[in-house]
């Protein structure tokens, strides 16, 4: 097919998805308007779609008002599905991915959003997807996994948000806000007790301290459950398979689990009312994780080179290969084949060499986070027509996770790794309402500064590397102005837009040294690899210990968006805006600019290789997005039926991504990968049909096309970015079977699908995770009063495997481990209202 012919193809393909939106907008138009015409009392009286006010355009309007693609969650619709991590609400959005990570990068959360993201914890990378939390920018995905702890709503907006969330906002940006005090002498307390011994206790409290001028609410959270993947003693499952028995630190061949919660999480909100036209707000939060490293289990092994020895001179080594893998194609045991199983030891076992004298050794098997946040927020009412607000925050914590990536007494990779954070940003915000409110205007700045530390133990022994990280520093300045707003032209057509400007600045370190604190000082033998027993230990690292680097850049980002409002029903917009993720610099280097070692065939070849810099210090620019969106916003038949519609086409560029495909391992460099067009269509639906049924749909298609990739990441044109499923959908059902003198009784179904996604930038049949569809039941219980309530609700309904993500390094140290989704299980709550 010839490339005119393929740019032909693309403009009819954008041309039939805006001529197929604008159709089924007017269509809806005129429905809206026959249901304007009919009898008003021939419609059944009851339950409406909710009126949500949102601040994704800088100041309160209602959604349906909202010339921007958003999922809105209330308060109310987490407690009827029983959400309760901020992971779980992409289930039901069109579009989003997000996913607790796996064991190696912590108390993590990946977000993606229209193909658009970030999965790797470390904080010089930015994510792709802003998170906020009451307006507060989080800067890293460590820490980002919030718990929903008394919410009021949860704002999930998709798409580039370069001119009103900002910076690095280029996918879209998850916005949470929590319930303000009010001073009413409410409260709350449930418990929850459930499988794998899951105790979880929520409790709240309203009130007033002054009145009416000070007011507090107080919430608070502890959950903790067991491990559902079993740590197994291969040598016990497995006798006379030529594999040391492990320490038994359980019962029979178990040594313990992975995945076992045990967290405790509190917020103070105050709020103060010193005159009417002044409210100032102060929030703090806390939070102490003290879990079991993640749930991980091995799903492709194969580095024969690796291997373990019980010492038996009847048995020969055993290599790191498929009887390793406990489930899954790739698996040769005989033990049992169980999905949640692994033969993870967190130790290495090997006795002291002259290339690597530092084993043997152990690590916890943790997964903890120390986290706190204050901040303060001013809002004054100037005039009727000016308002002013502050939004001042501090924010640190501290995460020690360990990983054991082979899943296997045979040593590949083993990791402590520690992360400290701490956080400083400011924004003022100016609002104004001009010429008789046909015009609105917000003017603002932001600012942000964070020092995140990095510190680990790490061995690699596929490359011969034992070693200590850091600690280094990260360092990240940003400022930006920004201007937003919008002007009525006539009574039913808006025009709005914004710009925003951003400077950016960075600073890393980089720190190596051997695990007794000595620097490694001697090079590698010529000819050889940095494994082989001859060479000095850490000789690879040799050049890196005391270096910095650093990126500086700025950016402007635009939007322009058109609404038009055919009636009360119905709303059309079509929107342009572009957004940025800031570049940087490799995190990871493994070899020091000016390394020289002999490579052929993408491997160290010690016979006759030729001379090549493997040297990893290298930036990257940033990626940036212009986004193309057209859709509309529907509330028919008095309100009983919701139908939002958006589609978008993206022009992605520089696209950032890890690659691990470097001419010598380890790698784990990021890239400018290339460039792609995007294109997707969204849907939203909500349904009262009666008044004691309600049904919600929702569902995305989307096509992602590279159209130029860098030969050098071996990023073929027909893979994709990472978790980017191009189908997926949702639905869910309630039914209220009673509702009178003997309370309210609820049964409430919701299922979720997507359709496969690769977790790496470089696709293969190792780091595909097939799609799924999982579903939920909930029967719960309410008194007349509203006082008493019961629920039993079952998660993963059909008991199906499914993944969360992969961590994928078969074509570096030959191993594939997985982070599962849980088992089905159930839960009984309990909850009492004051």
């Amino acid at each position: 097919m010839s490339a005119q012919h393929q740019v032909s193809r693309r403009n009819a393909m954008s041309a039939h998805l805006g001529a197929s939106a604008l159709a089924m907008a007017a269509t809806f138009a005129s429905s809206a308007a026959l249901a304007q015409d009919a009898d008003p009392a021939a419609a059944q009286q009851g339950a409406k779609s909710a009126e949500i006010v949102v601040t994704a355009t800088l100041r309160n309007e209602r959604l349906q008002d909202t010339p921007i693609a958003i999922t809105a969650v209330t308060g109310d619709m987490l407690q009827a599905r029983n959400q309760t991590s901020v992971y779980e609400i992409a289930r039901q959005a069109p579009s989003v991915t997000l996913a607790p990570q796996g064991q190696a990068f912590g108390s993590t959360m990946l977000a993606f959003i229209r193909g658009v993201g970030q999965s790797d914890f470390i904080p010089a990378l930015e994510p792709g997807v802003g998170i906020y939390v009451d307006d507060v920018y989080y800067s890293t995905l460590t820490g980002s996994l919030v718990e929903l702890l008394d919410l009021d709503r949860v704002e999930v907006l998709r798409g580039p948000q370069g001119t009103l969330a900002g910076r690095n906002s280029i996918g879209g940006a998850v916005k949470m806000f929590s319930k303000a005090p009010s001073g009413d002498n409410s409260g709350m307390v449930s418990v929850t007790g459930g499988a794998f011994k899951r105790f979880d206790a929520r409790a709240m409290a309203d009130f007033t301290i002054a009145p009416d001028k000070l007011f507090a609410r107080v919430s608070a959270v502890s959950r903790s459950r067991e491990g559902f993947v079993k740590r197994m003693d291969y040598a016990c499952t497995h006798p006379g398979s030529g594999v040391s028995a492990a320490p038994n630190l359980g019962d029979g061949c178990q040594l313990g689990t992975l995945g076992g919660q045990s967290l405790a999480a509190g917020r103070i909100y105050l709020r103060w009312l010193p005159a009417s036209n002044l409210d100032v707000s102060l929030i703090g939060d806390l939070t102490r994780d003290r879990s079991e490293a993640g749930a991980d289990v091995l799903r492709f092994a194969n580095n024969p080179r690796l291997t373990i020895d019980d010492g038996n001179p009847a048995t020969p080594p055993v290599p790191f290969d498929c009887r390793f893998v406990p489930y899954g194609p790739n698996s040769c045991d005989t033990a049992g084949r169980n999905r949640y199983w692994t033969y993870s030891t967190f130790t290495d076992t090997r006795a002291p060499t002259g290339q690597d004298p530092y084993t043997p050794f152990s690590i916890p098997i943790v997964s903890h986070l120390d986290s706190y946040g204050i901040s303060g927020n001013v809002k004054w009412d100037v005039s009727d027509n000016l308002q002013v607000r502050s939004i001042t925050a501090y924010r640190d914590y501290t995460a020690t996770f360990a990983e054991d990536a082979d899943g296997s007494p045979v040593m590949n990779q083993l990791a402590l790794q520690k992360l400290k954070n701490w956080q400083f940003s400011q924004e003022l915000r100016a609002n104004a309402r001009l010429m008789d409110g046909k015009l609105n205007l917000t003017a603002g700045a932001f600012h942000f500064r964070g020092t995140a530390t990095f510190a680990a133990r790490l061995a690699l022994t596929y490359v011969g590397l034992n070693f200590n990280q850091g600690p280094e520093d990260s360092t990240s300045k940003s400022t930006a102005l920004f201007l937003n707003g919008d002007y009525q032209l006539t009574d039913a057509l808006r025009l709005s837009g914004g710009i925003r400007h951003t400077w950016d600045r960075k600073t890393q370190e980089y720190f190596r040294s051997n695990p007794d604190g000595t620097i490694p000082a001697t090079p590698c033998l010529p000819g050889r690899a940095p494994f082989d027993p001859a060479n000095a230990p850490n000789c690879a690292l040799l050049g890196l210990n005391g270096l910095t680097d650093g990126y500086e850049g700025k950016r402007f980002d635009w939007r322009v968006a058109l609404d038009y409002r055919f009636s009360d029903e119905v709303l059309v917009y079509g929107q342009v805006s572009t957004g940025y993720r800031a570049g940087g610099v490799n995190p990871r280097p493994f070899f020091a600019p000016g390394t020289i070692l002999p490579v052929a065939n993408g491997q160290i070849d010690p016979f006759n290789g030729v001379p090549f810099d493997v040297g990893q210090l290298k930036s990257f620019k940033p990626e940036t997005i212009t986004s193309y969106e057209i859709g509309f916003k529907t509330d028919l038949f008095d309100r009983r039926v919701r139908f939002n519609v958006a589609g978008f086409v993206n022009d992605y560029k520089d696209i950032i991504l890890n690659v691990l495909a470097c001419p010598i391992a380890p790698c784990f460099q990021p890239n400018n990968a290339g460039t792609a067009k995007v294109k997707g269509v969204e849907v939203e639906i909500s349904a009262y049909p009666t008044d004691r049924l309600s049904l919600d749909l929702s569902g995305s298609y989307l096509d992602f096309k590279y159209r130029r990739t860098d030969p050098a990441t071996f990023i073929a044109l027909n893979m994709v970015t990472p978790f980017t499923p191009k189908w997926k959908g949702a639905a869910g059902i309630q039914y209220d079977i009673l509702d009178g003198d003997a309370g309210l009784l609820s049964l409430r179904a919701d299922g979720s699908y997507q359709s496969h996604v690769f977790t790496e930038a470089l696709n293969g049949p190792t780091n595909r995770i097939e799609g799924y569809f999982l579903a939920t039941a909930r029967l719960s219980w309410k008194s007349k009063d509203r006082n008493w309530g019961l629920a039993l609700e079952v998660t993963n309904l059909g008991n199906r495997y499914y993944e969360n993500t992969r961590f994928d390094q078969a074509q570096q140290s030959g191993l594939t481990s997985v982070s599962p989704g849980a088992p089905r299980q159930w839960a009984v709550t309990l909850t009492r209202n004051f």
